[in-house]
């Protein structure tokens, strides 16, 4: 049953162009002090829970798999989303998650490798 739920993420994905809008490195448009560790952007065409686009993390590995996503509460935004993680090691999951729980807001990483079948 997991496996439907990733394969549909996955068609998701294939339909949609991803728009990298805040590149590795660079600061958070609101705060500064804030880099991000991997290119973040989102799924053009699609709304998430804010009424933006499906956020996304995009790694290093040469291919852009759906490797896992992470579950944000934000208590400051009184939301919660959902950020697909693309193409990322062990390690960038790790740095994206830590992105993440900071202030106010806690994240789960949920890895598609370690969810039974």
């Amino acid at each position: 049953m997991n496996e439907d739920f990733w394969r549909t993420c996955e068609e998701l994905i294939a339909l949609s162009e991803i728009v990298i809008d805040r590149p590795r490195g660079s600061a958070h448009p609101r705060y500064p002090a804030v880099r991000y560790p991997l290119d973040y952007g989102y799924l053009n065409g699609t709304r998430s829970g804010d009424g933006d686009g499906i956020d996304v993390w995009v790694g290093t590995l040469p291919e852009r798999r759906l490797v896992g996503l992470i579950v944000t509460v934000d208590q400051f935004k009184r939301d919660s989303e959902i950020k697909l993680l693309l193409g990322c090691t062990a390690d960038e999951m790790a740095l994206a998650l830590a992105t993440h729980r900071t202030g106010q807001q806690q994240a789960l990483l949920l890895r598609r490798d370690t969810l039974p079948m």
